[in-house]
């Protein structure tokens, strides 16, 4: 089942693929891993080049502008979040442009807060410049605009934004790049026992009881919880998930080959369910 699951990913059309802010930066330094954002992007435009849409989330702009202006400590303030929000941002998106025109693509920032999704003019003129941009070759570069959105404003972890974008854009499949390997039946961490479980048909009570509550580092956001959230918002939208360690960014040619690697989520369509109204009703 496995191998017949990871052979339908060679003919997927639209795939959204999201990295964490701990697999952008050096961990001595919290400054940009140069290397690995390179090879990220050679990745991608690969992926681009095989006639895929391709639209990246990538976390980090809070976390690159703390270490561009000497803050020492994560910021607890909101209006510190977004001063380091609209620095690193900005570097960020650099970084990207001249990196992605090394391969000849062109690339596009998206920044969305939820009232982006939940006010339907603002939704459909974000679905309008996402297949505008598809159309014309381009590959967005979304973030949650962490310089002006409030408390109630924020989706609080790119894993959820990412199955988000990935509804509204019909996407096929989902990559979330992160610090661990996929789900286990425990904390690998604590847990030298704990299994990892190649593919999830369906998700359930027993499965989100793995999740646990663990975050690995002090850049990031996003647990295991937060990624068995951002699953269940992409299968009930009709796409497949799959969580993959970003150690190697080689791993997105891998999945592509049909490789066994991360978890796989297995899309499982709800044609009740809308997107607008899971993220008003998380606002509430």
């Amino acid at each position: 089942m496995d191998t017949q699951l990871r052979e339908t990913l060679k003919n997927k059309k639209r795939v959204i693929v999201k990295i964490g802010s701990s697999s952008l930066l050096h961990e001595e330094t919290g400054k940009l891993n140069l290397l690995k954002l390179e090879r990220l992007v050679r990745e991608l435009c690969d992926i681009k080049n095989q006639g895929m849409d391709v639209c990246l989330v990538s976390s980090g702009a809070i976390a690159v502008g703390r270490q561009s202006m000497g803050l020492k400590e994560r910021p607890e303030k909101i209006a510190v979040k977004q001063a380091c929000a609209a620095v690193g941002q900005a570097r960020l998106m650099m970084t990207y442009q001249k990196l992605f025109s090394e391969y000849h693509q062109n690339v596009g920032q998206v920044l969305m807060t939820k009232k982006t999704m939940v006010d339907n003019v603002s939704r459909k003129n974000a679905q309008n410049t996402f297949e505008e941009l598809f159309e014309m070759g381009i590959i967005p570069i979304v973030n949650e605009n962490d310089t002006v959105s409030t408390y109630e404003m924020q989706f609080g972890d790119n894993d959820s934004l990412s199955a988000i974008v990935a509804s509204l854009v019909g996407a096929d499949l989902l990559i979330l790049l992160s610090d661990i390997d996929g789900l286990y039946t425990d904390d690998p961490r604590k847990n030298p026992k704990a299994e990892l479980i190649p593919v999830v048909e369906k998700i359930d009570n027993r499965i989100e009881n793995m999740a646990g509550d663990t975050v690995g580092s002090d850049v990031g956001t996003g647990g295991m919880t937060t990624k068995l959230t951002a699953a269940r918002i992409a299968t009930l939208s009709g796409a497949d998930m799959i969580i993959a360690n970003a150690k190697d960014v080689g791993v997105l040619h891998q999945i592509f080959e049909g490789k066994q690697v991360g978890t796989f989520f297995k899309a499982n369509k709800n044609d009740d369910f809308y997107i607008a109204d899971y993220v008003e009703e998380s606002m509430e």
